[in-house]
């Protein structure tokens, strides 16, 4: 049995009794179609079930229909943290709408990051969105060299540099403000020993926490800073090393909610009852995490979603013409803190 020929652009012109460039047009998302011949056209291709050739659309348009997410984590982080299942989600419904298709890169090494650049050199997709990056991290650098648009999951390091430095579009929360509101309610509770476990301080977001922290705590003993990874069982030995170090604190302000899920776990092997001897915030708001803790967590609250959906909508933005728009774009969302059991 043969299969039966694929209707052509011709096809869908003589069936529609218009032109094969109004077709092309139409097909194509160009807006200056009458509207009278744009729905003779659909009807015409929803009839003869028509798909457009998509490489040799791109030759036409310049464009791929496609995006990477670059993530600059190995697999395995990726895959055991809801944070970034939380973020693809927002970007993953924005490209969809826009019928784009997502191309996940993960980089766990320098063979990685070649990789990632060959194929962003390749002109496989129209842009890249990045995120979880390291202040010593090639990708940057790689990704300027393959003149791809980008914007970045975010502050980068170099953001705030000076003149000459390279600009970038992020979006991004206000983990500084944020982490103030943390500790603030700590203090306000009547806690006089607060500590502090870090994120990995290769990365602003855990700078800018512990920044937030110091703003409030201006004076505060170093003994109690202890610095962990955004993991769990980076939070489990913080807090081993803060009990070790200052036995009398009575509460812990955790760069995430993996982190604090960690420290609650040491609490209890030690025998300090949460939130009764030390009480524990977070960050980020993680449901599947804050909620089944044990208290549940207060944590500060970022909307991990929509920062996704932003980082979409930023590199998507003005897509009719031929690229996209110039120019750096920042957007900074706020924090809410979200009070539960834990504090």
């Amino acid at each position: 049995m043969t299969e039966e020929p694929r209707p052509t652009l011709e096809a869908v012109a003589a069936h529609a009794g218009v032109s094969r460039a109004t077709v092309s047009r139409v097909v194509n998302g160009d807006p200056g179609v009458r509207e009278a011949l744009a729905e003779r056209v659909r009807h015409a291709v929803d009839e003869l079930g028509y798909v457009p050739n998509r490489a040799a659309r791109s030759l036409v348009t310049r464009r791929h229909d496609a995006v990477a997410v670059v993530i600059a984590e190995p697999e395995t982080r990726v895959f055991a943290d809801p944070f970034f299942a939380l973020q693809l989600r927002g970007i993953s419904k924005e490209l969809t709408a826009r019928d784009v298709q997502l191309v996940l890169l993960l980089t766990e090494g320098r063979d990685d990051h070649e990789r990632v650049g060959r194929y962003l050199t390749g002109g496989h997709v129209d842009g890249a969105l990045v995120f979880s990056l390291h202040l010593d991290d090639p990708l940057p650098g790689i990704i300027r060299r393959a003149g791809v648009p980008t914007v970045f999951g975010g502050r980068p390091g170099w953001a705030q540099a000076g003149p000459g430095e390279p600009n970038a579009s992020y979006v991004d929360c206000d983990n500084r403000g944020g982490a103030r509101e943390a500790v603030r309610h700590l203090v306000g509770l009547g806690r006089s020993r607060v500590a502090h476990i870090t994120g990995a301080l290769d990365q602003t977001s855990a700078v800018d926490r512990l920044d937030g922290y110091r703003d409030i705590l201006v004076d505060g003993d170093p003994r109690l800073i202890a610095e962990g990874d955004f993991t769990p069982a980076g939070g489990e030995r913080a807090m081993r090393e803060l009990l070790d170090r200052v036995t009398e604190l009575d509460a812990v302000f955790a760069a995430n909610d993996l982190s604090a899920s960690g420290a609650l776990r040491v609490l209890r092997e030690r025998g300090r009852r949460v939130p009764d001897d030390v009480a524990v915030v977070g960050f980020d708001d993680m449901l599947p995490v804050a909620e089944q803790a044990d208290p549940p967590l207060t944590t500060v609250r970022q909307d991990i979603e929509e920062m996704g959906r932003l980082m979409a909508r930023m590199l998507l933005r003005d897509r009719a013409g031929d690229g996209f728009a110039p120019g750096p774009v920042n957007v900074v969302l706020p924090t809410a803190l979200v009070r539960r059991a834990s504090a």
